[in-house]
């Protein structure tokens, strides 16, 4: 593989503003992908992978590079040509890449593999915390399995087309795709595609959403004609799929804190033909009360560490504070004592996360329960799903039924 210097310059330029100016990964890889629009399929695959590579092993390339955050351009030079001596990259002859110590690098390469926290490239807490929640064996199963590249998953959104057609109508793009068993409407992509791009997805034929984030919605278990609340709406990933499972009959109200998510649903809306979907900002505690008692169903998508999730978000490895999660199960709490109070007597609620921690997980569900609020609920079931498991994000749903009165 021969380097080109247009491309490992904004390779350069984005792990800076990554890791000194706290850009987020995606948005970084986004903005390198518009330096040169002659760039072609394989270029821009180069650009984004190697980021998120260098990204998702950034702890330990930095202490082989023995470099340490903020990074200066010379920094980011030893990080980049660390990358390149694992993969096995002829460094090319350029004023930037000073001697390179290829023995030394691979012999240090090896003694810090010995370590978890190296080999896996983690914070020393987070390492701590995850081990201590999950157990030594599975966590040292489970980081691993997040530290795997994400696969691209689609949703077939069935208001509009079924999976089979769905697959016929992508393969005449190019894009092939493969039946993901015991997730109904997912198909994941062997190799990677810019789906967006497609006709199929501008007719609104799927959504781009992880396997295990399509359990969530099912969970709820909904009817056609149901009074449905999304209470953590976001941009409306699970909001889109109850549509599909209501099959755009009965009601879901989708909310949010923040109004600029919702503006994102709406246009997501509006091209999967989802027409029983109402946007209501919380920004008091008025559209809360207003629907206390009255929802047959209510999901709470609670706010949480997205430790579930590191492999698609790998930047959040360094982002993520202890603090954070300590304050977010607080927020967890909150969320549930007070959203809770939507669901009808004889209706049912979903507690979901994208976490693998207990603490934020059943735990919850646990305190929740035998809290004043939880008194009138009973406790279903629950799935816990782990990435070295089922191949994809880790997940945590609980199913809980409000009491007939």
């Amino acid at each position: 593989m021969r380097l080109h210097r247009n491309l490992t310059f904004a390779v350069i330029d984005s792990i800076r503003d990554i890791f000194n100016e706290g850009v987020y990964a995606d948005k970084a890889v986004e903005k390198a992908l518009k330096r040169d629009k002659r760039w072609g399929a394989r270029d821009r695959k180069f650009v984004a992978e190697t980021i998120y590579d260098i990204v998702r092993w950034n702890r330990l390339y930095a202490e082989i590079a023995e470099v340490k955050v903020p990074y200066d351009r010379d920094n980011i030079w030893r990080l980049f040509s660390v990358w390149c001596i694992l993969r096995g990259i002829a460094l090319p002859d350029w004023n930037q890449i000073g001697d390179v110590p290829e023995r030394r690098i691979k012999g240090r390469f090896a003694e810090l593999s010995k370590t978890r926290k190296f080999r896996e490239s983690i914070p020393d807490w987070m390492d701590e915390l995850c081990a201590s929640e999950l157990g030594e064996d599975v966590w040292t199963k489970e980081i691993a399995a997040l530290n795997e590249q994400a696969k691209v998953i689609l949703r077939t959104n069935t208001l509009n087309i079924s999976r089979e057609i769905l697959q016929k109508k992508l393969r005449t793009e190019n894009v092939i795709t493969e039946i993901v068993p015991n997730h109904p409407d997912a198909l994941v992509l062997p190799e990677r595609a810019n789906v967006f791009r497609t006709e199929a997805f501008h007719n609104g034929f799927f959504e781009v959403q992880d396997a295990s984030s399509q359990l969530v919605a099912a969970y709820c278990d909904v009817k056609p004609g149901m009074k449905v609340v999304d209470t953590c709406a976001g941009a409306g990933g699970k909001t889109l799929h109850l549509s599909a499972l209501m099959e755009n009959k009965g009601q879901i109200i989708a909310m949010d804190i923040y109004e600029s998510k919702l503006r994102k649903l709406k246009v997501r809306a509006k091209r999967n033909k989802a027409h029983n979907i109402e946007l209501r900002v919380i920004d008091s505690t008025k559209p809360i009360k207003k629907l206390h008692g009255k929802a047959d169903r209510v999901l709470i998508d609670a706010p949480c560490s997205g430790l579930g999730v590191i492999r698609r978000n790998p930047d959040s490895k360094w982002k993520l504070q202890p603090e954070f999660i300590d304050n977010i199960k607080k927020v967890q709490q909150d969320v549930l004592q007070q959203y809770s109070k939507m669901v009808k007597p004889g209706g049912k609620m979903v507690y979901a996360t994208c976490s693998i921690l207990p603490s934020e997980n059943q735990n919850q569900v646990n305190t929740f329960l035998t809290s004043e609020a939880g008194k009138d609920f009973t406790f279903v079931k629950d799935k816990k799903v782990l990435a070295h498991k089922s191949g994809f994000d880790g997940f945590y749903m609980a199913l809980l039924e409000k009491k007939e009165i």
